[in-house]
């Protein structure tokens, strides 16, 4: 179990290793990650006009939502714009462009109420990102779009930071997933049928941990933390960012945060992209962790 920290003023390699320690991380909101934030709610306005994105739940039946829901996120991840303030938003906080690489950012929703916790608006029980074929030394870096309350935000489980969970990420294998069902979650209504690694034991969550924060404040965490979404009780759909990054050196060293408990198939280290020039990992590296190397 490792420490919150707000605000820390170390550099990145010391940001790194406090993460694969199992630090928790939140930074103010800075001018990078308010620019990202104002182009997402730009968007969001657009596609749910005339309705507030927030509130849209309450004037739309599911369909329609999925529907703009199913055009919206897409067209966020693949604007050149987003990748853009990403870097914009990794330089700020001293990452070494040439060494960092990030996966493009995801516009996530979390509806109220139950309205929709499936597919397009998957609400995740608590996992590590590890057990979805994530390398061990993954960076999350998450940042709400407006003010985040205790009652619609994340849910960190520190305890388990330092032990392992029985899961069944045994069962995943990141090209399967890629091949079946990486593009079909607005298909997924009322139930999702999609491979999901879950545990598959009594989880002790009585210390769950909820940040609240201002819009645009950055939690950053392993990748190999446990975490969940809350479930949303604030009676407004509440919108997010988020998007990883990996430090080649430690991609090379096979370092990172130790794994537990995962046993998943494949790497998803073919997603990521260097900051200076959206070049990938090299086909060998991604190869070798693909086969098992760093865990």
């Amino acid at each position: 179990m490792g420490h919150l920290r707000f605000d820390p003023r170390f550099p990145d390699d010391a940001r790194r290793w406090a993460l694969y320690a199992g630090d928790l991380l939140v930074f103010a909101p800075g001018a990078a990650a308010r620019a990202l934030c104002e182009f997402a709610r730009g968007m969001l306005e657009a596609a749910f006009a005339p309705h507030p994105p927030a509130l849209a739940q309450h004037r739309l039946p599911v369909a329609e939502y999925v529907r703009i829901a199913a055009a919206l996120k897409p067209a966020f991840i693949h604007h050149p714009e987003c990748k853009r303030l990403v870097r914009d938003l990794l330089r700020e906080h001293g990452c070494d462009p040439e060494r960092t690489y990030f996966d493009v950012p995801r516009l996530r929703s979390s509806t109220s109420g139950g309205y929709l916790t499936t597919g397009i608006a998957y609400a995740f029980h608590p996992h590590r990102d590890t057990w979805y074929s994530a390398p061990q030394c993954q960076i999350n870096w998450w940042l709400p779009i407006d003010p985040l309350g205790p009652d619609n935000g994340l849910a960190f489980h520190p305890r388990y930071f330092d032990r392992a969970v029985h899961n069944s990420s045994r069962l995943y294998d990141y090209a399967e997933w890629n091949r079946t069902s990486r593009y079909n979650a607005a298909e997924q209504i009322g139930v999702d049928t999609r491979v999901q690694p879950h545990a598959e034991e009594e989880l002790d969550l009585s210390d769950e941990l909820r940040l609240v924060t201002d819009g645009a404040a950055l939690q950053v965490f392993s990748g190999a933390q446990l975490h969940a979404s809350v479930p949303n009780t604030s009676g407004r759909t509440r919108y997010s960012i988020d998007f990883r990054t990996v430090h080649r050196d430690d991609v090379e060293a096979g370092t990172g945060a130790r794994n537990r408990d995962s046993k998943c198939s494949g790497t998803s280290l073919g997603d990521f992209l260097r900051c200076t020039d959206l070049a990938r990992l090299p086909e060998e590296t991604i190869r070798r962790h693909a086969a098992g190397f760093g865990r």
